[in-house]
Order: structure tokens, then sequence, then C-alpha cells
């Protein structure tokens, strides 16, 4: 892990002299955003400080069984109001749209695991070697010798478990089963994790995946297993787009593949691609999500372009 002494200094300083503190969660957010900022909420509600998170998307309903704490809506917010401004986990993904709209005065900060971060703020904490950023959390509140309360140590979990894909990726270092194991002791409920993660899914849920699988697809050349999902699956299977998480993941698992895709439609015309892979099989799809002006890590990327998905008689077709 990198040195940031100095960056945790700095922003403990920050937080002690600020009465109001802003969180951001990355929109479509997944369990390491979401585990981060609600650790980070209940840390400055410790200290005495008052503590909003804002999100671009709702809260994501998989995890909603873990907690009572709700997004809100940045407009719905006076965001001069604020003393500083938090960012966590892939925070090119909507923080950059808040930032401009905080007072003069207000300290941006950023903690991030995903190497290709351009946007600037005060005091950045990004290292791509990190599991998650809740990991790179977990060590900013050991460095502050602050209580990991059990609720706090749950949402670190959350998104540990989540970038990690439940400690089966090659990111689970011998350090993230260090840190889980002390988790562990703090009283972080994994088998709650896992129900909502992990298991106990919907009907709806089951049958978004299954128009996912049945339309999947391995192109043997270079080893690509991808599928697609319409606005329109969304809508007939009364599914969400939280529904999609986990399914270019287990198409990764398939044998004879080296990486996976999934594209699905969201809002205002606009489709989403995640690609996911493992450290064996020898693929970086950080690459192939900079061909079209995502990013990511070497083995799970993004990235959105405009369009629609359509059947043709040659087959599903990006217009």
């Amino acid at each position: 892990m990198k040195n940031f002494s100095t960056e945790f200094n700095t922003l403990s300083y920050i937080i002690d002299k600020a009465n109001k503190v802003l969180l951001f969660a990355h929109s479509d957010p997944d369990g390491d955003t979401v585990g981060s900022v609600l650790a980070f909420k209940e840390y400055l509600n410790s200290l005495g400080k008052t503590a909003d998170i804002a999100c671009l998307s709702p809260f994501p309903s998989f995890l909603e069984s873990l907690t009572e704490e709700k997004f809100k809506y940045p407009e719905n917010l006076d965001l001069e109001s604020y003393d500083a401004a938090i960012g966590c986990d892939s925070v090119d993904r909507g923080f950059q749209t808040v930032v401009p709209n905080l007072s003069e005065k207000a300290v941006t900060v950023i903690f991030d695991h995903h190497p290709d971060i351009k946007l600037k703020a005060d005091v950045v904490m990004i290292d791509a070697k990190l599991s998650s950023t809740c990991e790179l959390v977990y060590e900013y509140l050991i460095s502050q010798n602050a209580h990991i309360s059990k609720n706090i140590a749950t949402y670190l979990m959350i998104g540990i478990m989540s970038d990690t894909g439940n400690f089966q990726h090659s990111n689970t270092t011998s350090h993230v089963m260090e840190i889980s194991a002390d988790l562990l002791k703090k009283g972080a409920s994994v088998l709650k994790i896992v129900k909502a993660s992990f298991a106990n899914k919907k009907m709806s849920t089951l049958k978004l995946w299954g128009r996912a699988f049945e339309r999947a697809r391995i192109n043997p050349k270079n080893g690509l297993i991808s599928t697609m999902l319409t606005k329109k699956d969304l809508d007939e299977c009364d599914a969400t787009t939280d529904d999609i998480s986990q399914v270019a993941s287990i198409l990764n698992t398939v044998p004879g593949t080296k990486f996976s895709l999934v594209l699905s439609e969201r809002e205002d015309g606009k489709i989403k691609g995640s690609l996911r892979s493992e450290e064996y099989k020898g693929t970086d799809v950080s690459k192939i999500a900079h061909q079209f002006g995502g990013g990511g890590h070497r083995l799970a990327s993004g990235f959105e372009i405009k369009g629609e998905i359509v059947e043709t008689k040659n087959g599903w077709e990006i217009v």
C-alpha cells in the first residue's frame, strides 16, 4: 500500500475543523462505494459531525436489508452548506457534478482504488493495488485509532467482499484476509452480507439472469463471452439495474473464456458495458474499456456509449 500518512493527517485536520460533511457515492452504486460512504458516515457521526450521503442514483435495493441509511439526490441538498466533500470509489462517475456547486471554502477529498481517475481534489488518495476503496477507508480509520463499531465493520466488509467477488478474485491478498479477519473480530456480519449480495435472489433477478445467459455467446477467436440486456427486458422481468451487477462475473467463470462483456441499456439512450476477467486468463479488460472512453482495473472495467440495443435478422446490434 502507498504511504498516505500525510494525506491521512491532512484529512484528520479537515474533519476536525468541519461541522458538516458531504459523502458521495458513484452512480449505479455497487457494494464498495456503498460500504465506503456508510462506514465513513457512521465514523463522522461518532465524532459529532453532521454527514449526508449524496448519489445520482437511488440506494441499491439488494443492500437495503443491511442498513436503514438512504442516499439523497444532490439537487435536494444545500451543497454550499458543507465544509468538506468526500468522494468514495469511482469518483469520475458523478462526483465532478457536485464539486462546482460547493462553497469556495469547501475542501474536496478523494478515496479511490481505480488507476485512471483524472478528477482533481484538495486531498487525493488513490491506490490501484488495493482490493477496494473500503480497504483504503479501513487503513485511514486504523491510522486514526478510530473505534470500528459492528456497523462500520459490516459496511467495510460489504465493499471488500463485493470487489473481491466474495474472496474469489485475484485481488484477495493476504493483507485483505488480515483486514477481513479483524473486521470479523469487530462484529462484521458476513452471513448477512452473503445473503443480501450473493443469495436470496428475487424471482425477477433470476428471470433477468435467464435472459442474459440464454443470449450469451462465445467468440472462439478471442475468448470473449458476451450478452446483452435491454430496458424492455428489465420491464418485462420487473427487474432493476441492480439485478445486472453479477452477470458479468458469473459469465467470466465459463470454461474456455478469457473475458466477459455485458451490455445493458440505461437511461438517456446510454448503454453500459461491464467487463470482467481473471489474472490467469491474461486479458487486461481496462485496455478495452479505454477504447470506448471508459476505464477501471485490468480485471474489472466498464464504459458507457450512446445507442440502443436492437434485435435484427443477423442477431443483436447496437444502433
